[in-house]
């Protein structure tokens, strides 16, 4: 009966997290908190050493894949606390078609009502939540600033959010300090992207490249036990990558480039600069890498030029 309701039950668990993982998610279940059951997915907090997000993905009829900001859950493991959120869901599964209804009811309520807002009353909505919520309205400057080719103020702001010193009051940026600095990375990937989108790709690969670089220096200055840097910084490498698939840089380059950025070793206690460098990087299909490991590969793209 459960597995109909949400497309999953506890075999599926422990197959997606491993027996240690699962035995380890049964201890968490009186950890989960502010469950809320969307259309698609389920979020929650699990309290450990931290209190960790946790998102299920419910769609796509494959039954239940999971992430969580936990440092196993961020090298894409499917964790004790994904699989604390799995089985509280799996026991109050009866209500779950319900609640994705009442999700989808709103979802669609609140499409219909921003659709039926005028133009005037749609920038009044906007200019409220900007004033309310800061980093909101730096995201949005910074895609203005992409949308009107300012590339000055994209890269001068890029490189401000990347800076760590603003939270270094000691020289190091320690633990508390983290995931505030990890927002700001992440806001800098989110620009990264509007250039790329905004027909700037070019500029994308080489503000990107300086930030990735920036960041590996002051990596190990920081305190990142609990990932949330490292993350912000995959999503960056993640810019580049995109970035990189539009405006297709000379394939030497980039492999040189690849090859020095991932032989840097920054690290903390839990999390090197290496580790968050996307996986596609080395994975076949990827232009100018789909061959290149390590330093033996800048010669096999010379090869593979007329493919990319």
């Amino acid at each position: 009966m459960a597995r109909k309701a949400v497309g999953f039950g506890e075999n599926d668990l422990r197959a997606l997290a491993g027996t240690r993982s699962f035995e380890r998610g049964l201890r968490y279940l009186d950890a989960v908190s502010g469950l809320e059951v969307g259309d698609g997915s389920v979020t929650a907090g699990v309290h450990g050493t931290d209190v960790y997000e946790v998102e299920l993905n419910l769609d796509g009829g494959t039954g239940v894949s999971g992430r969580c900001d936990c440092p196993y859950g961020q090298e894409g493991n499917f964790c004790k606390h994904c699989v604390a959120v799995g089985l509280t869901v799996l026991r109050q599964a009866e209500a779950v078609p319900r609640q994705r209804a009442a999700a989808r009811a709103r979802a669609s309520g609140l499409e219909t009502w921003l659709g039926a807002l005028s133009r005037d009353d749609l920038l009044t909505l906007v200019r409220e939540q900007i004033a309310e919520d800061r980093e909101l309205r730096r995201r949005l400057e910074l895609r203005a600033a992409a949308a009107r080719s300012d590339l000055g103020t994209v890269r001068e702001r890029v490189l401000a959010l990347i800076d760590p010193r603003p939270f270094a009051r000691y020289g190091y940026v320690e633990y508390a300090d983290a995931p505030g600095y990890a927002r700001q990375v992440a806001e800098a990937a989110d620009a990264l992207r509007a250039l790329t989108t905004g027909g700037h790709a070019a500029h994308a690969v080489g503000l990107a490249e300086k930030a990735i670089r920036v960041l590996g220096e002051a990596y190990g200055e920081i305190d990142d036990s609990d990932g949330v840097v490292g993350q912000a910084v995959a999503a960056v490498t993640e810019a580049h990558r995109e970035a990189c698939g539009v405006a297709r840089p000379d394939p030497e380059r980039l492999a040189k480039w690849l090859a020095v950025r991932c032989s840097a070793t920054g690290t903390t206690r839990r999390t090197s600069i290496r580790s968050t460098m996307p996986r596609c990087w080395g994975r076949a299909g990827w232009p100018a890498c789909g061959t290149w490991r390590g330093r033996r590969g800048v010669a096999a793209h010379e090869a593979g030029r007329s493919s990319i």
